[in-house]
């Protein structure tokens, strides 16, 4: 394992020359000694670098080619990242430069809140120092990006890995900071997070998509996203072709016949079940900026003069991607890895034995340590009832208000009248059914903090999109499995039914979509709805004949996970929808993506916000630190920071009740960064582990007052007692 102290460079004396002096004292001895070579990762083939130096010429708008464009925002600034994405020169066909412009510009928003009273330009945005001052810069970063692809041999995987080295990259002071993307986004999905932090430090940043992305390809006209995003036959994109389905022509044309105008996306139907290797791709990312870093600085005396003994390695992201630097931590036996950030992390826990977790001394009740197909399954089927108990009802504006779509109320009645019918919730009135739809998911590992939240994540389509999406990666099947009679599509808005995805649109995608079947460019369709194929919020279900979001659907999905069938108890067979082989294929898929908790004493912080409903703590942050001390004892140097008030989508802090109740938590990941920076470079203790009490901005909803320094206290050096997160032997106990 690698020390902070071999990492500190002499003052007097640069990396580079030190290392030039090692070699040559190297050549004076043993003749037969090999010089070190820089070499191409295995798997990894670099396909250009671009400068983009953020200096517009004159006359010239930001952003419309490399010479206006900038590592960080390109070439938009903090101004223009909160405005609207530019349109392109011809929507049908933008080009490459201008779809990385607006990729960048949606992946920055899709992590933060972007309005100013939330923070955006006065705790973090990029015209902020690593200091935490105000400036009134644009914030723009020039340097250099290299892109490349990792695969497996098959020329399916295609993994896209971007290193961004800034020009203020100091050789003497080398650093490198990892940032898989968050949920499924494609390269630039960990922009607004780790690339931010890195570049402002001066790091070289290691983006990559880790297998995910926006890979969507349409069967009926045979087209893909390139590597660069802009699209293409599968013939004409040919090696850069980022993913297309598994078919041949012929298969292609009977798919298209029986299920018209649909849509695949990569991490469901590339049958790769990316997620087993989040982990190790992100390495691979690690050894790649470093072959990009010494061919930058490499000499003929030493063509090797970064290696993972001089140069900070930081590995820091959130959601998916904050899974995947765990996972890379765990696989880390070369020591690349120096410290690990992952905010609000899917842990993906293999065991909820062999450890407790307690909140306020008292034992958590229900359930705990399940992976997210477990929950996420579970929760697609009672979140809309719940949604509806008195409890989990935001009155000052309900999700439900947000959504381009009459009657959710209703079908979110009707879903708690069929799990009555079918005995799976209790009560005669909507409200007893919906209050035990609610009791079950507390007992299931929510807590009340995330009662309000629930209406949330199924209204704006979590719970369908990610029961859907899953267990087809998981079960590596492809688009003509038809699994669960699911299916992704365009969808016309006011019936559901499916309709052909638009050209210009697609187009676009790259920017615009975010690797999910979030309706943009498709969504989840439910095909064997009563009267043909709709979207999951029209959909009708078989059994009860009514539009219920689809209740049969959720009850299949949630079958495929736990391999019996929801409703008897009684185990799936080769006749059943699913069939007991389908089931068989997803639990063997959630098999290979669970964490083995093994950090090798590498300083780790987690964060978690408390109010997260989509990655509820006891099943992620929590768990893990928990399994985590259970596997390293006294050697984990895990520091675990919940906060209060926070919850998965700061980008949800835009909507009217989410600004008045909730605060950033992005600030938190950024402190967490910092942290971990001093600690490996100064040698600055680690924070304990601790709860942070936020105060809510308050005021009326969607007016809520701007957000001040008061309202997002510091993470605590040496916390009071009622904050302190301990251990009582192998049970985590986390205050109230």
């Amino acid at each position: 394992m690698k020390t902070i102290h071999a990492k500190r460079i002499p003052s007097a004396a640069s990396a580079l020359a030190l290392a030039a002096l090692a070699a040559l004292l190297a050549g004076c001895g043993d003749d037969d000694e090999p010089t070190p070579v820089n070499t191409l990762p295995a798997g990894i083939t670099q396909l250009g670098v671009t400068a983009y130096p953020a200096n517009a010429p004159t006359g010239s708008p930001f952003g419309t080619t490399a010479a206006t464009q900038d590592l960080l925002t390109g070439g938009l600034g903090k101004g223009g990242l909160a405005l609207a994405a530019p349109a392109y020169a011809d929507p049908a066909n933008p080009s490459a430069i201008e779809l990385r412009r607006n990729a960048l510009h949606g992946n920055y928003r899709g992590i933060v809140d972007i309005t100013a009273n939330g923070g955006y330009g006065s705790l973090y945005g990029p015209n902020i120092t690593t200091g935490g001052s105000l400036t009134a810069s644009e914030g723009m970063i020039p340097g250099r990006e290299y892109v490349a692809t990792l695969d497996d041999g098959s020329g399916r995987k295609q993994v896209v890995i971007a290193v961004q080295v800034p020009d203020s990259f100091d050789p003497h002071n080398p650093c490198v900071v990892l940032g898989p993307s968050s949920g499924s986004r494609g390269v630039y999905g960990a922009i607004g997070s780790a690339g931010e932090w890195g570049l402002k430090h001066g790091c070289a940043v290691a983006l990559t998509d880790a297998g995910k992305g926006v890979g969507l390809y349409n069967p009926m006209d045979d087209t893909v996203n390139r590597i660069d995003g802009t699209r293409a036959t599968r013939a004409a994109a040919g090696s850069l072709s980022f993913f297309a389905a598994n078919l041949s022509d012929a298969a292609r044309t009977a798919f298209n016949a029986l299920f018209p105008d649909r849509i695949a996306i990569k991490q469901a139907h590339s049958q790769q079940n990316p997620e087993k290797d989040w982990g190790s791709d992100t390495l691979a990312a690690a050894r790649y900026a470093m072959y990009v870093l010494n061919g930058i600085h490499g000499t003929t005396i030493t063509p090797v003069p970064f290696t993972a003994a001089n140069t900070l390695v930081i590995a820091g992201s959130v959601s998916n991607g904050g899974a995947a630097v765990l996972r890379a931590a765990e696989l880390d036996t070369e020591g690349l890895i120096d410290g690990v950030v992952a905010g609000e992390p899917v842990t993906e826990m293999p065991t909820s034995s062999g450890y407790a977790i307690q909140q306020g001394g008292t034992p958590v009740a229900g359930a705990y340590g399940r992976p997210l197909a477990d929950y996420v399954t579970f929760g697609n089927l009672y979140q809309p009832c719940a949604a509806l108990a008195a409890d989990a009802t935001m009155a000052e504006a309900s999700i439900f208000n947000y959504i381009p779509l009459v009657g959710m109320t209703a079908r979110a009645t009707a879903r708690c009248t069929g799990l009555a019918a079918k005995g799976l919730v209790t009560g005669v009135t909507t409200a007893e059914q919906s209050l035990d739809a609610l009791n079950k998911l507390r007992a299931f590992g929510w807590t009340v903090d995330h009662d309000r939240m629930h209406n949330a994540h199924y209204a704006l389509g979590n719970g369908p999109i990610l029961s859907a999406m899953y267990p087809m990666a998981y079960g590596r099947f492809g688009l003509e499995a038809n699994l669960c009679n699911t299916s992704f599509a365009a969808t016309n808005a006011a019936t559901g039914a499916v309709a052909p995805v638009s050209a210009v649109v697609l187009a676009g995608s790259f920017a615009s979509a975010n690797g999910t079947a979030n309706g943009a460019p498709a969504g989840v369709v439910y095909n064997d709805s009563v009267g043909g194929a709709r979207a999951w919020q029209f959909a009708v279900s078989p059994s009860t004949g009514v539009a219920d979001f689809g209740l049969d659907n959720a009850l299949c999905q949630r079958a495929l996970v736990t391999g019996t069938d929801p409703v008897s108890g009684a185990a799936l067979t080769a006749s059943s929808v699913p069939t007991a082989a389908q089931s068989a294929a997803v639990r063997a898929g959630i098999a290979e993506v669970l964490v083995n908790g093994n950090l090798r004493g590498k300083p780790t912080i987690v964060v978690a916000g408390r109010s997260d409903a989509l990655v509820p703590v006891n099943h992620n942050a929590r768990a893990y630190t928990a399994y985590n001390r259970t596997i390293e004892g006294a050697a984990s140097r895990l520091s675990y920071i919940e906060v209060t008030n926070a919850q998965h989508f700061d980008s949800f802090l835009s909507f009217g009740g989410f600004d008045s109740r909730f605060v950033p938590l992005h600030v938190y990941f950024v402190r967490a960064m910092d942290a971990m920076h001093a600690h490996l470079k100064s040698g600055t203790a680690l924070p304990p582990s601790q709860v942070v009490r936020t105060v809510p901005r308050g005021g009326a909803p969607g007016a809520a007052p701007a957000i001040t320094a008061a309202n997002v206290p510091a993470i605590a050096a040496a916390p009071v007692v009622g904050d302190q997160i301990s251990f009582a032997g192998n049970a985590l106990n986390v205050p109230n």
